[in-house]
């Protein structure tokens, strides 16, 4: 009967439980095994049981729907948040069928899909009359809000591969060569990156490193490859590192490099994508850190590809707000892509003369941020805006200053040389100065060349520009000139570059990151799209040059000393002016004819001193006059 009722399944599973406890204590037990059955299919504790029920009670009454429009109205609340408290970079989590792209196809055209309409926004918070208020804040005027650029402008580049059969042939190879010379060692491993594979090498007992480095030329002949580095020994490893270049390159895509893990932990707007390095890994930099760049490579090495991924970077995580730019081009053709970005401060500077009067109003910009950060006893000025921000600093009673936040100030100078060709000095001596102190005051320089020789480079820049980051070099020289170090001259170009960050002892080896010109030109019209660039007028106005009469020539410093001099004392003295500035007598007697044929002493009178025309209260008007400021 229990078969003709259940089935063989159920003959199978009732007959023993029958045969042991009867069929009056086997219904409960079913019973129960039926009861914890549903609890582990719905994943539902015991304790929870009651909750569970009464859940499904109320659904069936209808009474969810209530419970539902309540969340909904609490949903919708307008939040007090406000626009910029959120991070700039959010993680990305990489789908699986998400579009990858191939070398063929990297640069092929395509399309932004643009929501019809706008993504809902929080109110603008209301700000109080006691706030700081903001005088140059020009960008978020009413319900203008700035919105960053989106990842899905940057495309994906192609799956990282771990291994090939080119490197099976190379490891073969090493071994054969390492034979037939004798040498006892062998080929541990691998690590492939986009360019180049690095192969480890460890060497027996007794062996030399020397016995390695001796036999670069015939690794490139086996490997049929002349652009071998040899890293002897690998940072951090004890074996020797063979660097030999891929014969199927991949390409870095920018957007894989800003949706890392790298670039998203770290939320500082000025931290830039720079590529992946030899181990597969996304190398980012702060800028602010750095807190300059220098950046050399011959002509094709990857030196634009570079820029233009900062720049993007910088668009990527930052608003005109945060980094304000100032970009120079002598060459006209790299950043003009760029030219009516909101970031920008000033067009893009073309002219080289120009250009000096754009670097030295930065050096004043840099001397005025300094004077805040010590009239308010501040040290950084990342300390200063969060006071300003914070509503802690006050002007002084009767001052018509608004105080607010200074942005960061990045300063890009495409082709130094050709600065230096035309104002070598003017050009020297700001950048000097601005990398010497500009770091607190919150202003950073990135400076590009394909001359990196020691009349452009100059051993005052190098000192002050501890960051560097160069590509293919022509020659020895020009890698020791940009690294102080051999070793850029040996790679194969098209990005490939050595980062030698500050503080690292040896160059790390990259791929730069790639930024195709239709992405670029999606992001620039996005960030063109919301706001217009605001200029400032006393950056891009000519500055006054300094007049100095032909009669004085040279000695315009000893003749502002001696009018110091003779007026303080009010003694108009060759011999006074011989002693106290230590010079001759021809010198001092042309230096009493110039302040005589300008009023400052009257005519000679024998052996007597000279009668001084003007008072202490006029020396400072006349020292402007001679400066030519007046």
């Amino acid at each position: 009967a229990i078969r003709n009722g259940g089935g063989w399944i159920g003959y199978a599973v009732s007959t023993p439980l029958v045969a042991l406890v009867t069929t009056i204590l086997a219904v409960p037990i079913l019973v129960i095994l039926l009861f914890f059955g549903i609890l582990v299919i719905t994943a539902t504790p015991v304790s929870k049981v009651k909750e569970r029920l009464s859940k499904l009670f109320n659904w069936g009454s209808g009474k969810v729907s209530d419970a539902r429009a309540a969340r909904a109205e609490e949903a919708f609340e307008i939040s007090d948040t406000p626009p910029f408290e959120t991070p700039l970079v959010q993680g990305f989590v990489h789908d699986d069928e998400e579009e990858e792209l191939d070398e063929e196809s990297f640069d092929e055209e395509f399309t932004v899909e643009i929501p019809r309409e706008p993504t809902p926004v929080t109110a603008p918070t209301a700000i109080s009359p006691s706030a700081p208020k903001h005088a140059k804040q020009m960008l978020l005027t009413g319900d203008t809000k700035y919105v960053l650029p989106s990842m899905d402008l940057l495309k994906t580049g192609p799956t990282a591969k771990a291994k090939s059969k080119a490197n099976d042939v190379v490891v073969a190879a090493l071994s054969e060569v390492f034979e037939q010379f004798g040498v006892e060692c062998r080929v541990t491993g691998f690590m492939r990156g986009p360019t180049v594979t690095r192969y480890e090498v460890e060497l027996g007992n007794g062996v030399k490193v020397e016995a390695i480095t001796a036999l670069s030329k015939n690794i490139s002949y086996a490997v049929a490859s002349g652009d071998v580095r040899i890293l002897s020994p690998i940072p951090g490893k004890s074996a020797v590192g063979i660097e030999i270049p891929n014969t199927d390159r991949e390409i870095v895509a920018l957007g894989d490099v800003l949706r890392s893990s790298v670039a998203g932990n770290d939320t500082h707007p000025m931290v830039i994508a720079l590529g992946k390095d030899v181990e597969g890994n996304f190398i980012c930099a702060n800028l602010a850190k750095m807190p300059h760049l220098l950046v050399a490579g011959a002509t094709g090495a990857g030196k634009s590809s570079m820029i233009n991924s900062l720049v993007v970077s910088i668009l990527m995580r930052s608003t005109p707000d945060d980094v304000r730019l100032v970009m120079i081009d002598p060459k006209r053709v790299e950043l003009t892509s760029y030219e009516g970005i909101p970031h920008l401060i000033a067009p893009i500077i073309t002219n080289p003369k120009k250009a000096a009067d754009v670097l030295a109003w930065v050096v004043r910009e840099m001397d005025m941020r300094y004077d805040d950060l010590s009239a308010f006893g501040f040290r950084h000025i990342d300390d200063f805006n969060k006071a300003v921000r914070s509503g802690k600093l006050t002007v002084p009673e009767g001052s018509e200053r608004i105080l607010e936040p200074y942005p960061y100030l990045l300063i890009i100078i495409d082709e130094l040389a050709d600065l230096m060709m035309v104002a070598a000095r003017e050009v020297e001596e700001s950048i000097v100065r601005i990398t010497q102190l500009a770091r607190a005051a919150g202003i950073h320089l990135v400076i590009a060349t394909q001359r990196p020789s020691v009349d452009i480079v100059t051993g005052l820049i190098k000192a002050n520009v501890p960051s560097r980051l160069s590509f293919a070099t022509s020659s020895l020289a020009d890698s020791r000139v940009i690294l102080d170090t051999p070793g850029a001259e040996k790679l194969v170009g098209q990005g490939d570059g050595l980062f030698l960050p500050m503080g690292a002892s040896k160059a790390m080896r990259i791929q730069g990151a790639y930024v195709s010109e239709r992405e670029t030109e999606a992001i620039v019209n996005h960030v063109k799209a919301q706001l217009q660039p605001v200029y400032r007028l006393d950056l891009t106005a000519p500055i006054k040059a300094h007049v100095i009469e032909d009669d004085i020539g040279d000695d315009m410093d000893l003749l502002l000393q001696a009018v110091q001099l003779v007026v303080s004392t009010q003694f108009g003295s060759t011999s006074m002016l011989q002693r106290k500035l230590r010079i001759g007598f021809a010198k001092a007697g042309r230096l009493m004819d110039l302040m005589e044929s300008r009023g400052i002493v009257g005519p000679t009178e024998g052996s007597k001193a000279r009668t001084v025309l003007i008072t202490a209260e006029q020396m400072p008007d006349v020292l402007e006059q001679l400066q030519g400021n007046l």
